[in-house]
């Protein structure tokens, strides 16, 4: 592990000016401890030759000022800390959020999220160790040692030489140490974030552990990882223990042999009295910022291994090539996405998820695509919402690349609604403007009725207002449905696309948005996912069929086979 890792200070770009306060502080700490050393000598070296108080009274004024002088550096260098700690951690929070946004969630589907969580929280907080402990007492560990053995070598050259010999065993005890420490902090992270994951895991799932009787082994499960994180903790601690045993006793020691040579030497006659107090007290302050440096480079172990887990994940590169600019003219309400021989492939999955597909969607089309479970329709629409790239192939949108057009530009012209919409702790108000920032209740009324969710929404306590909780458990799945498709239809974007949008609906409920989705947006591109036959409203007049990743045109609905069942009954 590195005394100083150069990436946590590259992001402490934001906090440089606490930064150099602290550092500034550290700096006049280590002056005000060698006036502190001077004066503490002279006034107990008048004592001891019987000057009197009057005599002696300005310089304890003057060691009283260094020493309130030292306590207020020390609070204002750790104030300034806490501050560029608290700083770092939010841009490192920030580039985190912005860069698992950017992977997309085909990325985040491969991870688990409670270990994600466990990293931006309880794991980057320990960044406060640090940097409002371990690095400026790192920094006192360079400075002060320097300054006392330039102040003794000017007042005793021997004892400077003692201290210049046995100084520098204190970090080289401190980097064999810790690069034990190291494995033994990085294990006991990853157990940590293994227990954050499950935990998170067995939280979500736990309706379907009661019912199908796991609801104790995965307490079990709970109770083993958190033994292991606790005896993982306690070998940390232990190498810490032993870490301050081996550094307290290597200062000691080498405190003790200056204090037994220059002891000697003023017995002798050799060194006067105040010079041998200066000594004395100036060899204790050469060593203790190395000792606390020693002790808080454990401290802030946990944070730097959180760190690093965050580091991985920034330097994951987002899929697909750099978007340019050149494409960010393109508008779908007039253009068509083409697919030129388009492949697409999961890791770990045998076959292609898609395989050679060709197909142009024409703006203002409304297209089923219809298939059996695993045949690539939400691959499809996976690579319309940017969420992966292909494997082989191209999309175009007004001739432009697909990966030349900024998604953020790309995206704000689609609407989508998935098998499984996520509705957020916020007001069904919110939840429905969420694609539509500012948008006017009466808006969100009208694109609520559009999807039929308007009458259940009055029902509730607060109407529109009411605040709905995480995942909005105590709606049905046809009443999150509905949400979903207002959200939707109040985004006016020219590409719509739905996945198993009536998947949760009674039959007139799916007629009603169905026949909604025909003639209300007849302006829009729609391609919708479905396993029923859409309305008998002419709409809907071009039907693909995805199997195994091959895309078929059903020209003749009555003709494929392995069709499903309800297409050949349509008109």
């Amino acid at each position: 592990m590195r005394a100083v890792d150069p990436r946590l200070l590259r992001q402490a770009g934001p906090a440089r000016g606490y930064l150099t306060v602290t550092v500034a502080l550290g700096g006049a700490g280590a002056v005000l401890i060698l006036l502190q050393a001077d004066l503490l000598s002279r006034v107990l070296a008048g004592a001891a030759r019987g000057t009197g108080a009057d005599a002696l009274s300005v310089p304890l004024a003057w060691l009283g000022a260094v020493l309130a002088g030292r306590a207020a550096a020390a609070a204002g260098g750790e104030a300034a800390a806490l501050r560029a700690a608290a700083a770092v951690k939010s841009g490192l929070r920030r580039q985190l959020s912005a860069h698992v946004l950017r992977l997309g969630p085909q990325w985040l589907g491969g991870q688990r999220a409670g270990e994600i969580t466990t990293l931006v929280t309880k794991g980057l907080d320990g960044l406060d160790a640090y940097f409002a402990r371990y690095l400026p007492r790192l920094v006192l560990g360079v400075a002060v040692p320097l300054a006392v053995l330039v102040r003794v070598a000017l007042a005793d050259w021997i004892s400077a030489v003692i201290i210049a010999v046995t100084l520098p065993l204190i970090p080289v005890f401190a980097v064999l140490i810790g690069w034990h420490t190291r494995a033994q902090t990085q294990r006991q992270w990853q157990l940590l974030a293994r227990l954050g994951g499950h935990f998170l895991d067995v939280v979500a799932g736990l309706p379907t552990l009661k019912l199908f009787g796991r609801a104790r082994a995965q307490a079990e499960v709970i109770k083993d990882v958190t033994s292991a994180h606790r005896k993982a903790t306690m070998a940390t601690l232990r190498v810490a223990f032993l870490s301050a045993l081996a550094l307290e006793l290597t200062a000691a020691l080498a405190t003790a042999l200056v204090a037994v040579e220059i002891g000697l030497r003023l017995l002798a006659g050799h060194v006067g009295y105040q010079t041998a107090l200066l000594v004395l007290l100036l060899t204790p302050e050469a060593y203790l910022p190395l000792r606390n440096a020693g002790a808080e480079f454990h401290a802030s172990a946990d944070g730097s291994a959180a760190a690093r887990s965050a580091f991985e994940i920034l330097d994951t590169p987002v899929p697909g090539r750099p978007a340019a600019t050149t494409g960010a003219d393109v508008d779908l309400r007039r253009e068509d996405i083409v697919f030129r021989g388009v492949s697409l492939e999961y890791p770990g999955r045998g076959q292609p998820a898609l395989d050679d597909v060709n197909l142009t969607v024409r703006a203002g089309e409304h297209i089923v695509l219809t298939g059996p479970n695993g045949a690539g329709k939400s691959s499809l629409l996976a690579l319309l919402l940017r969420f992966v790239s292909p494997a082989d192939g191209v999309i175009t949108a007004g001739g432009a690349d697909l990966d030349r057009i900024p998604a953020d530009h790309w995206r704000a012209q689609i609407a989508w609604v998935p098998q499984h919409p996520h509705l957020f702790a916020t007001t069904v108000a919110a939840n429905i403007a969420l694609g539509q920032p500012g948008a006017q209740r009466p808006d969100i009324v009208a694109a609520a009725r559009l999807a039929g969710a308007d009458d259940f929404i009055r029902r509730l306590p607060r109407g529109y207002d009411s605040v709905l909780s995480e995942g909005a458990r105590a709606l049905s799945a046809g009443q999150r449905q509905k949400i979903a498709l207002a959200r939707a239809f109040l985004r006016q974007a020219p590409v719509m696309l739905l996945d198993e949008p009536t998947a949760h609906l009674d039959p007139a409920s799916a007629e009603a948005v169905m026949t909604a989705i025909g003639n209300r947006m007849a302006d829009r591109t729609v391609i919708l996912i479905t396993h029923r036959p859409p309305p008998r409203t002419g709409r809907f007049a071009r039907i693909l069929a995805l199997d195994h990743g091959r895309l078929s045109d059903l020209e003749q609905l009555g003709a494929a086979p392995g069709q499903p069942a309800g297409l050949a009954a349509m008109p």
